[in-house]
């Protein structure tokens, strides 16, 4: 799978410094076919990405598109397995940021050529380029501090007069300091992977990006500068003065030395041992009395000294330019990998111990399940099979019907990604499945027709599950109980798997159709707090009151008003 995880996120250009999630178009249809199937499908997605760092892993969801193949299902199975008893460590990730280039050449490069055609591509560079024509525009270059020469034919004796000239042979070798520069702001990120990866190819790219690093690592080296230079100075003077003391000079050398302008052999032996001592070249020193800075040829020195560092830099860089061409490829190699192993580390924290894989089945089952939306939830058993086709679930307000819907259709969510569930489950490779939600807002005069007209756009079959949520609430009490009821019957008919939570089931009750079954979720009492006591685990083949009495008691205890005292001891009687 990794292979086509890797082709998946290079096709739709993923990358964990994407600051938003990109946008993908997922080509397969999806089995989900109302607006509500898919809302509770992509609220299981997202809390699988709860676990990711980056916007953009959680695409990779999308790469285990909706199939029909029991066979795809399995391997998916077989390939998230290995993350079953395998934690991956990624919290380094968070430390992970965007790549900004923190290096720059110090010196500036001119690319020249002759060659027109090759003048159009140096242009592409982003560093300065010239165009030769004639020895005067070589002339120019002497102030620059590195010439890449390419296609120079006519010139080449005038360049090579240049000691910072550098010749290349083809264009993609001209400013390979420019991968260095894309490298440098990986420095920190290359760090982080290196010290907590330890085998395997992030490990290697890590390694091989590194090493070319070194190419921009500053090394100290004894530069001369005008200020280790006058420094210099000072102390060659001050001890001159102390060694002059302690020798002597006759009338006739000091006749000699003013008549001639010249200093006597024992102060300049003096001098130059003082200039030797300081490691400096004795070219940038007058040797007189004081010994004073030679400007014009400390200019010379520095230029020149800068001008070999250059060269030596740029001819080092050179040397590695096929490596260096495969940076951006390798990083963004390394980028997609990053990217992958935030999600199987993420996937393997999401796959909780004890999870198991969903099993294919002609019944629909889930056996001591816990809702992936629910802290500390119950766990839950459900079944409908050949004999019970449709479940009319019934029971007392909040006690657990919408929950139980929503859990069913996030149990076949990850079915089809492949991931396990807590607890057991088996059921057929649905194909559709449809959603009604209960009606939240204001019923308008067309909502029953809707909802009629959407229901008869179903494909029925025995792939077909079929989800209601209190449908009776768009239409008058006195007709809904008959419309479910035959619902359910034309459904089952057609082989669809049905679940209709509802109030109606004493309506329904009296004219269950041929294997449906009634459900309980019921409420039993009220705690110390007067909350519902109640147990979400549904009672298959039990009728549950709505139980609205104890609503009403809760709220009466509660003494909330008169009014509602009054309705609960009118009851009791």
């Amino acid at each position: 799978m990794q292979k086509e995880l890797l082709k998946f996120i290079v096709e739709n250009n993923l990358s964990p410094f994407n600051k938003s999630k990109t946008q993908i178009s997922n080509g397969s249809d999806s089995i989900f076919k109302t607006r509500d199937a898919k809302s509770i499908h992509n609220k299981v997605l997202s809390k699988i990405s709860e676990n990711f760092f980056f916007s953009d892993t959680s695409n990779l969801l999308d790469a285990f598109n909706f199939t029909n193949s029991i066979t795809e299902i399995k391997k998916r199975q077989e390939f998230f397995n290995n993350f079953r008893t395998t934690k991956i460590n990624s919290e380094f990730l968070s430390e992970i940021k965007t790549a900004q280039a923190s290096w720059a050449p110090k010196y500036e490069i001119y690319a020249v050529t002759a060659n027109e055609k090759t003048f159009i591509e140096l242009k592409k560079l982003g560093c300065p380029v010239k165009y030769i024509t004639s020895p005067d525009d070589v002339s120019e270059l002497e102030s620059c501090d590195i010439i890449q020469a390419i296609d120079c034919d006519d010139f080449d004796s005038y360049l090579e007069q240049l000691n910072q000239t550098i010749n290349i042979r083809n264009v993609e070798d001209v400013y390979l300091e420019r991968y260095l520069e894309i490298l440098s702001g990986w420095k920190k990120n290359l760090e982080i992977l290196d010290k907590n990866m330890d085998e395997g190819e992030v490990k290697e790219l890590v390694i091989q990006l590194r090493s070319l690093l070194s190419l921009i690592s500053e090394q100290a080296s004894e530069k001369i500068t005008r200020e280790r230079v006058e420094e210099a100075l000072e102390n060659i003077n001050s001890n001159v003065s102390e060694k002059i003391k302690t020798i002597s000079i006759s009338g006739s050398q000091l006749f000699e030395m003013l008549s001639k302008n010249s200093l006597s052999k024992d102060i300049m032996n003096i001098i130059e041992e003082e200039i030797t001592k300081t490691g400096l070249t004795e070219e940038i020193f007058h040797k007189s009395i004081p010994v004073t800075i030679d400007e014009q040829e400390l200019a010379k020195v520095v230029k020149l000294q800068d001008s070999n560092e250059f060269v030596s830099m740029s001819e080092k860089i050179k040397r590695k330019a096929e490596e260096l061409k495969q940076v951006p490829e390798k990083l963004k190699k390394l980028e997609n990998l990053i990217l992958l192993l935030d999600f199987y580390a993420g996937i393997s924290k999401f796959i909780k111990e004890g999870h198991l894989f969903s099993e294919q089945s002609e019944e629909f089952l889930i056996d001591d399940s816990k809702n992936l939306f629910l802290d500390n939830a119950q766990p839950i058993s459900f079944l409908l099979d050949k004999n019970h086709r449709c479940s009319i679930l019934t029971g007392a307000n909040s006690g657990g019907k919408t929950t139980l819907l929503e859990h069913i259709i996030q149990t076949i969510s990850l079915f089809q990604i492949g991931l396990p569930i807590s607890g057991q489950s088996r059921m057929p490779l649905f194909s559709e499945v449809y959603y009604f939600a209960k009606n939240k807002g204001s019923i308008s005069k067309g909502a029953f027709e809707t909802l009629l007209s959407q229901m008869a756009k179903i494909n029925p079959g025995k792939q077909t599950l079929i989800l209601a949520d209190e449908i009776e609430s768009v239409t008058e009490p006195g007709v809904a109980g008959k419309v479910l009821c035959a619902t359910a019957d034309y459904f089952i008919k057609k082989n669809c798997f049905l679940v209709i939570a509802t109030h109606l089931g004493y309506e329904i009750q009296k004219n269950l159709p041929q294997y449906a079954r009634i459900d309980g979720i019921e409420a039993k009492g009220l705690d110390e707090n007067y909350e519902l006591i109640v147990s979400h685990n549904p009672i298959l083949g039990k009728l549950a009151h709505s139980t609205p009495e104890l609503i009403i008691e809760k709220m009466a205890r509660l003494k909330e008003s008169e009014y509602i005292s009054y309705i609960f001891n009118w009851i009791k009687k």
